[in-house]
């Protein structure tokens, strides 16, 4: 017998029993979910996979930037630049509560690039792409400007510009809520072990904790990130047999360090070194300065290993500390993580100069086949709708996009605030409304739900009257009620769900904390099996 939560995230499918859709997509990172909310927008029938939780590798380790990319200016990449500076206000728009504008200063080093050329890939990036919301850039004085104050007196001149922050895991979720509320099947910690193709379908079986399931669809997509090219080596088989890869990736690992606030100003800062990369460093939960980050070429097929090493540690504060006044030290890292860049493999040598553009590969000798290979956070919604027009193309009927200018999860505001201005002064409105409609929650706390959830904080709070009615406080403004909610309606399985997924709240907490969260979430299993017996 199989004992089911209270609230199922998936409750049509019962472990064991068929099912058909019309699209099975596999990974469960920021293309994967992506798709699926488009796909399923389109009212296409989806089930997502994801071996793991959602956004466990790639698309939670990244800079967690809305970006341009004003670096691949440098390597002639001006489709891909103006690509992701379109989808910059779109973004924006869709969920300014997990999402906002930022100003970047660049420190003038003249040894590193002249002034002229920087001010001409400045002008480009201001005007390769229509600005509605993000200011233009600007030159700066650093001794007469804030963002001077934590630099080497020898940085007299800087150069300001805009791009915007994102908290890159929670983006990720929202998409997958959007696919689930609009019919998408979404199985987390369920890994698509097998799957044949035939001439009209493919028939997958999926395992999980809770079992195995046989899928039968109409198309694949292959969003695996990292692992796409081994999923079409290893799992995904053709009716003759023959290897259905024809890609090859490079795995190039990216890691960050994250330490005590270098700086109190609220602009973020991008650093030229001596090598020709940059290196960003970004105001962080409010405590913290995020910088990274490093290009490294990994081997192997498993990139699930990655970590950091002491040479990119030390790589990061010695060139955060060729700027800073008070030097960075291996001993103020307070936390640190890796992600793996799926990159087309374009016989590049230099890991920093291979495309960060995605490539949709369409396969549809037999039952249709769609690849995704590489891009980047800034142009997934592109992608998703590229990936959903090659898709219902397939599979013969045509049908149109429609995220470009909708909101994601908890993203429409107007409920709280009325029409929508701009993105970030939208939510200083929301916060203030939460203030006065739920005066009884903290400043804090309700500010962090605000962030959180955006328009979805109706649904954490419940009918929530007074603190005490949010449960036990099982760490530091962790509540039981949200804690539920997280496991109920947002996947969250595990104490690193919440977290360092859902939230970065364990940067903030002590060992004795985070322990406290995995405790509650033991107790929890515990109940439910016992409910079982």
């Amino acid at each position: 017998m199989q004992c089911t939560p209270a609230v199922s995230v998936n409750p049509s499918s019962e472990p064991g029993r068929d099912i058909d859709c019309d699209v099975l997509i596999v990974g469960g990172g920021i293309n994967g979910c992506g798709i699926a909310r488009d796909l399923a927008g389109r009212g296409w029938r989806v089930v997502l996979c994801e071996k793991d939780d959602l956004a466990s590798h790639t698309s939670s380790s990244s800079t967690k930037l809305i970006h341009g990319g004003l670096r691949y200016l440098e390597y002639y990449e001006f489709s891909l630049v103006r690509k992701a500076l379109q989808e910059r206000e779109v973004l924006l728009k869709s969920a300014p509560h997990i999402m906002w504008p930022l100003r970047f200063v660049m420190p003038h080093d003249p040894s590193m690039r002249p002034a002229w050329m920087i001010r001409i890939g400045l002008f480009m990036y201001d005007h390769l792409a229509r600005r509605e919301v993000l200011p233009g850039s600007r030159t700066v004085k650093l001794r007469q400007h804030a963002a001077g104050a934590p630099l080497k007196k020898s940085y007299k001149r800087g150069f300001v510009y805009s791009d915007g922050w994102v908290d890159d895991a929670r983006l990720v979720v929202l998409n997958a809520l959007d696919a689930r509320e609009r019919g998408a099947q979404v199985f987390t910690r369920t890994r698509c072990v097998a799957a044949q193709r035939g001439s009209d379908g493919w028939v997958a079986t999926l395992e999980g904790a809770d079992g195995s399931r046989t899928v039968r669809a109409r198309a694949v997509v292959n969003a695996a990130g990292p692992w796409a090219e081994s999923f079409l080596r290893s799992v995904a088989h053709s009716a003759r047999g023959e290897t259905l890869a024809t890609k090859s990736l490079r795995l190039v690992k990216g890691s960050h360090i994250v330490v005590p606030r270098v700086f109190t100003h609220d602009h973020a800062y991008i650093f030229q070194n001596p090598d020709k990369r940059i290196i960003f460093a970004i105001p962080y939960e409010r405590d913290f300065t995020l910088i990274g980050t490093t290009d490294i070429e990994i081997e192997g097929d498993d990139p699930a290993g990655a970590h950091i090493t002491e040479d990119e540690i030390a790589y990061l504060c010695t060139q955060a500390s060729r700027y800073f006044e008070k030097p960075i030290e291996p001993a103020d890292v307070a936390w640190s993580y890796s992600g793996v860049r799926p990159l087309l493999d374009d016989d590049s040598g230099d890991p920093s100069a291979v495309t960060r553009d995605y490539l949709l590969e369409p396969n549809s000798e037999a039952a249709p086949l769609m690849s995704v290979w590489g891009g980047k956070i800034t142009t997934f919604r592109k992608l998703a709708e590229d990936a959903a027009d090659e898709v219902s193309r397939m599979l013969g009927d045509a049908r149109p996009a429609w995220t470009d200018g909708a909101f994601l999860a908890g993203g429409d505001l107007s409920s709280w605030i009325g029409k929508a201005e701009k993105p970030d002064t939208d939510f200083e409105r929301f916060v203030a409304a939460v203030q006065q409609k739920r005066a009884w929650l903290p400043a804090a706390l309700a500010r962090r739900l605000a962030r959180a959830y955006g328009a979805r904080l109706a649904l954490v709070l419940g009918d929530a009257m007074s603190m005490s009615d949010m449960g036990a406080e099982v760490a530091p403004g962790l509540h039981e009620r949200e804690l539920r909610y997280l496991q109920s309606s947002e996947w969250a399985t595990t104490a690193q769900d919440v977290l360092w997924r859902r939230s970065k709240l364990g940067l903030h907490y002590s060992p004795a904390e985070r322990a406290a969260v995995e405790a509650w979430f033991d107790r929890i299993k515990t109940e439910g099996i016992n409910a079982c017996n």
